[in-house]
Order: structure tokens, then C-alpha cells, then sequence
């Protein structure tokens, strides 16, 4: 059942293994590996793909699966060639930077996945990298996989290893490749936001906490930038796998589609994560927008009690700074320590109103 190779791929996933090593890319420098799967049992590494193609479909039986890692345009035209792939899809293979999706060409389909990977860090800062994206396509025919990987992730090691446990699933052909790749791809999704969690709770710790400091908004920024990246990759694929999982595709058996539908939901809770994620960052940016405000007008209200204070003595030294001949109590020996004391008691009454009312 595909249950069971949802369980295995997790399995799988915790000992990744990375398939991207010279030493086992007889092929090219771009290919990863190249199988040939019969019954659900790996046969051969096929060291020329179009002997391998040949028996495949002089047999009737298995289907060959090819990876790729950034091939370039020569590197593809062969297989394009010898696999009959439609020219524009084979230019979005090669050009990284496609938004996910699905796309029919006759009885080939090819498939375009965002891969993500949450990035390990201290502290979020206000250029910290929270989410890691790259790119993972497949053209899937009746006999063949072909996986072509943009970027430093989503390898699919764990992947190939997972199914190879699963004969049984491995025997439904390329449909079965085509689930474990969304599959473990979507499960990434969940595995990403989840962790973003503890990301969230520190930010929002942070704004609410006694000591909250206006360096926080940055912070605040550079996660919702991050949210924007990781909603970049996981929202648009919503439609291709509804696609999949409803419409009648000649690769795609029809058992295959509830398994295709499970993967959806596991999406639809992913970007309902991610939107929540948004809507709270908006509220935590507004919470401590409003905070700064308040910290303004409180530093305002210091100003503006402590310059009410120095206006008295200011205004009383105007006055007598005026150098007029008859003044008040200007040849009174007493004059100069009254209008010191006047000042200082005018002061004192001016700063116990300003406490009184908290503006000090």
C-alpha cells in the first residue's frame, strides 16, 4: 500500500544519503544514477540508457530511472531525444527557477517540485536565513523516471532507498516514483513549517516581553521574508496535485489517485500553517509598531514635562536679565535668594504635578 511507502520514505529520510558523488556518475557529470527496476526489484545500473530503455520495452516489463543533477542543455538533448521529451519542457528543465507544477505532453508528464530545508540557527537575527529552497523535476512516462535536481537539496537517496524496500509499491511502476517524490517533498513542507514554530514563539516573545527593543521589527521583516520564500514553493502546488489526484492520466492508475489526494491534504495543512504564520506576523508587527509608538509618546511627554519645568526659572531670568534702571527689588539685599527660592518652589510644584499625572 502507498501507506506503508509514506512510512518508509520517513524512515528513509532520517539516514539521507547523498547520491551526487563523482564516483557514481558513470554517465556524465550530471547524472546521479541510472536504474533499471523490474517486478519492484532493482536489476542493473545501466551503463548505457538506451540499452537499458531497449530491454525495458523489448520486455514489456519494468521501467529505467534516471537522476539528474543540473544538467545542462547538451547534457539533456540526448535523453530528450531518446525518451521523445517535449522541447519546452526539456527548456524548463534545464532553467532553474520554475514555479511548481504539473503539465501533460501526449502520454509524459512532467512535474516540477520546490524542495525546502529549515536552516539551523542560534537566534534569528534581522538577516538570518530561516528557509533553504531548491528545485526537483520529473518526466514520467509508461517505462521511465527521469529526476532532474536544481540546487544543493532534495536529493533522492532516501527516497530510491525507501521504495527498493517496497517491492510491491515499486512494482506499480512510475506512478509509485512520481507519489514518493511528492510525498517526500510535502512531508518536507510540514517538517519546515513546523520547525518555523519555534521561530514564531521567539519573535513574538520577544515584542510582548518587558524589555522588548525597537530592533525587533527587523527580526520581524526578515521571518515574513522567509514565510514569502517558503509560501513561494508550497502554495502553488496545490492545483497540480488536485490534478493529479482527480483527472484521468494514462500514467497515473486510477488506485494511485487517493494516495495522490493524501498528499494534498498534507499540503492544504502546510499552507494553511503558513498563511496562519502570515496573519500572526502581521499582528505581531502591528503589536509592536503600536509599542514604539507608545515608547515615542511617553519620551515626548519626559520632553515636554521637564521643559514646562525650565521654563520658569528661563522666564524669571528673562525678566530680570533686561537691563532696565528701576526694576523691583532689583537694590534689595534680599531680592536675588526670594526670586531663587520662588524659582526653585515653582519648579517642585511643576515636577509633583507632572509625577502626579505620570508624565514623569
Amino acid at each position: 500500500m502507498f501507506s506503508n511507502l509514506r512510512r518508509a520514505v520517513r524512515r528513509g529520510y532520517r539516514r539521507a544519503v547523498d547520491l551526487s558523488h563523482p564516483a557514481r556518475s558513470p554517465l556524465g557529470s550530471a547524472v546521479v544514477n541510472c536504474l533499471v527496476y523490474r517486478d519492484g526489484v532493482r536489476q542493473e545500473d545501466c551503463a548505457e540508457v538506451e540499452e537499458a530503455l531497449r530491454r525495458v520495452r523489448k520486455t514489456g516489463d519494468g521501467f529505467v530511472w534516471i537522476g539528474l543533477h543540473e544538467p545542462s542543455q547538451e547534457e539533456l538533448a540526448g535523453l530528450a531525444q531518446l525518451f521523445g521529451l517535449h522541447p519546452l519542457a526539456v527548456e524548463d528543465a534545464v532553467n532553474a527557477h520554475q514555479r511548481p507544477k504539473v503539465e501533460r505532453y501526449d502520454d509524459t508528464l512532467f512535474a516540477v517540485f520546490k524542495t525546502v530545508r529549515y536552516v539551523e540557527h542560534e537566534e534569528l537575527t534581522a538577516t538570518s536565513e530561516v528557509v533553504e529552497t531548491g528545485e526537483l523535476m520529473a518526466f514520467v512516462g509508461e517505462d521511465f523516471v527521469i529526476t532532474i535536481r536544481h540546487g544543493g537539496r532534495g536529493t533522492l537517496g532516501p527516497v530510491r532507498e525507501a521504495l527498493e524496500a517496497e517491492p510491491g509499491q515499486l512494482a506499480k511502476g512510475p506512478a509509485a516514483v512520481l507519489h514518493a517524490i511528492a510525498d517526500h517533498v510535502v512531508d518536507d513542507y510540514v517538517a519546515v513549517t513546523d520547525a518555523v514554530q519555534s521561530d514564531m514563539d521567539a519573535v513574538e516573545t520577544a515584542v510582548f516581553s518587558e524589555h522588548g527593543g525597537r530592533g525587533d521589527a527587523g527580526r520581524i521583516y526578515q521571518l515574513k521574508r522567509e514565510l514569502l520564500e517558503l509560501r513561494r514553493a508550497v502554495s502553488p502546488l496545490g492545483r497540480p496535485l488536485q490534478h493529479l489526484a482527480t483527472e484521468p492520466i494514462p500514467v497515473i492508475p486510477a488506485e494511485a489517485r487517493a494516495y495522490f489526494r493524501d498528499v494534498s491534504d498534507h499540503l492544504i495543512r502546510a499552507t494553511e500553517q503558513i498563511n496562519a504564520y502570515d496573519g500572526l506576523l502581521d499582528s505581531v508587527l502591528q503589536a509592536h509598531l503600536a509599542q514604539v509608538t507608545v515608547a515615542q509618546n511617553e519620551d515626548m511627554r519626559k520632553i515636554t514635562a521637564w521643559a514646562a519645568i525650565v521654563a520658569v526659572p528661563t522666564m524669571v531670568c528673562g525678566v530680570y536679565g533686561m537691563n532696565f534702571d528701576n526694576m523691583p527689588e532689583l537694590h534689595w539685599t534680599y531680592g536675588y535668594p526670594i526670586v531663587v527660592a520662588v524659582m526653585a518652589a515653582a519648579c517642585f510644584v511643576i515636577h509633583r504635578g507632572f509625577r502626579r499625572n505620570g508624565w514623569l
